[in-house]
């Protein structure tokens, strides 16, 4: 198991798994698992559609390793099928293990849980008293091993697992003292508890001002200085509100289409295909509006793809204050979804494929506002309704024009902006901080999973 062809750093050792440190082991998945601890769900005919009924003993699934809960299922089987496959039952501290589509994936079935057993989607695996079981799941989690046994192109052992015959000797480096495990265990949990925190506040700051906008943007909340009439006969009364073809709106907003505010600029229609990293143009491609950016693109401090002039017959180049929408979606939420182009200088960008470049004609929105329209609510009904297609949902420009926008006074305009500018910034704070404590804890696995950096422990505890 050890080789010494290369000489070691003093107190490590080589092995198989590179230098560890001299008191630590080179340990087997089935070494470190209880007799009969490595168990498939059931194969054949010994589980069958016509086995399942609507309320009885849980089936567990793949879905409830993949996101790690009790709470996903939708298969039960009775008292008398759970008897006959009792050696497929979980407890409290198995693990569960997707091996097949989506493989590697690991959950530790909690003391309190429904009763149940695995599918055939499903290995459990209950490990014995020589490993700690958070040390063992952080090291199942940890990517160096998940890519040992999931790397189809290597064999992996869990590719296509129907026996455990490679699956069984896959590797781990364990340090001797349960005490140590449980340091290193520890203090990867510690980093986790601080994720899911942040995870959490970042979820609460996301439902605020989803919430905030719906108020401010719809009028249904006034930001105080614009509550009450300042000047004339009803001067320092409360504004009502007025019906409109939006449903009901303050009395001091207007109504227009987007076909009254906007004129339609000329969009390039060239495919991912011919964009590269560097070029003459930059180019706003509509997928990266569905997976990267949200109501403003501040395009200075934006990398974006590019494109040659020659491959480029005509398209406007953006402005500060232009609207860019995507005008496909494969999903009802991604239906209309648009950013405001911040930042242009003297860049040259244009708005590409699948996509509308829409002008404020005279400037009827402030800059900063124009980026939350597709949010309102109402606003997003009608992009929904309109919309067309079955794969693939695409407003068309002649509906999109008809559809009719809330238009507050621009220095309520201004106000609302910058309070959602404002929480866009603290959320998008907060996301920084959680990639960086992200890559803080794969620095910690790969110190404290080799045993190149030592906690202190205490081996007669």
């Amino acid at each position: 198991m050890i080789s010494t062809d290369k000489q070691s750093a003093s107190g490590y050792k080589r092995t198989e798994l590179g230098e560890i440190p001299e008191d630590w082991e080179i340990r087997t998945l089935s070494g470190m698992s209880a007799s009969n601890g490595l168990v498939r769900g059931p194969f054949g005919g010994s589980l069958k559609k016509s086995d399942f009924v609507k309320e009885g003993i849980k089936v567990y699934e793949q879905r409830n390793a993949i996101y790690e809960t009790t709470e996903l299922g939708r298969y039960f089987i009775t008292k008398p099928k759970f008897d006959e496959l009792k050696r497929f039952e979980v407890s409290g501290g198995d693990f569960i293990v997707s091996c097949s589509g989506t493989i590697g994936k690991i959950y530790k079935i909690p003391d309190k849980h429904p009763k149940g057993i695995i599918n055939q989607a499903l290995l459990k695996i209950t490990i014995n008293e020589s490993i700690v079981p958070n040390y063992f799941e952080h090291y199942f989690k940890w990517e160096p091993f998940q890519e040992k046994i999931i790397d189809g192109t290597q064999g992996g052992a869990m590719k296509n697992l129907v026996g455990m015959a490679e699956f069984k000797h896959s590797l781990m480096a364990v340090p001797k003292h349960i005490q140590e495990q449980t340091a290193i265990a520890n203090a990867l949990s510690d980093v986790d508890s601080l994720l899911t925190e942040l995870e959490k506040l970042i979820t609460k700051k996301q439902a605020i001002k989803t919430a905030t906008m719906q108020q401010l943007l719809t009028g249904k909340t006034r930001l105080p200085q614009f509550a009450r009439y300042t000047e004339g006969e009803k001067q320092g009364q409360l504004k009502g509100m007025k019906d409109s073809e939006l449903g009901e709106i303050p009395e001091d907003w207007e109504v227009k289409t987007y076909g009254e505010i906007f004129s339609f600029q000329t969009t390039a229609s060239n495919s991912r295909s011919d964009l590269t990293s560097e070029g003459d143009i930059g180019y706003i491609h509509y997928g990266d509006i569905h997976t990267k950016w949200n109501y403003l693109l501040d395009i200075s401090k934006t990398t974006l793809p590019h494109i040659s002039n020659e491959k480029v017959t005509s398209a406007a180049f953006l402005k500060n204050g232009d609207i860019v929408m995507a005008d496909a979606s494969e999903d009802y939420e991604g239906i209309g979804k648009s950013i405001e182009i911040t930042g242009s200088g003297r860049k040259k960008v244009i708005s590409g494929l699948h996509t509308f470049l829409l002008r404020d004609k005279s400037e009827v929105f402030s800059d900063g506002f124009r980026g939350y329209l597709h949010s309102i609510m109402v606003v997003k009904s009608t992009f929904d309704r309109l919309a067309t297609g079955l794969k693939v949902y695409g407003l068309s420009k002649s509906n999109l024009k008809i559809v009719p926008l809330p238009i507050p006074p621009k220095q309520e305009q201004t106000a609302i902006a910058n309070i959602l500018s404002d929480m866009d910034e603290e959320i998008k704070a907060l996301e920084q901080r959680l990639s960086k404590t992200r890559h803080i804890k794969q620095g910690m696995m790969q110190e404290l999973l080799t045993g190149r950096t030592r906690l202190p422990f205490n081996q007669e505890s």
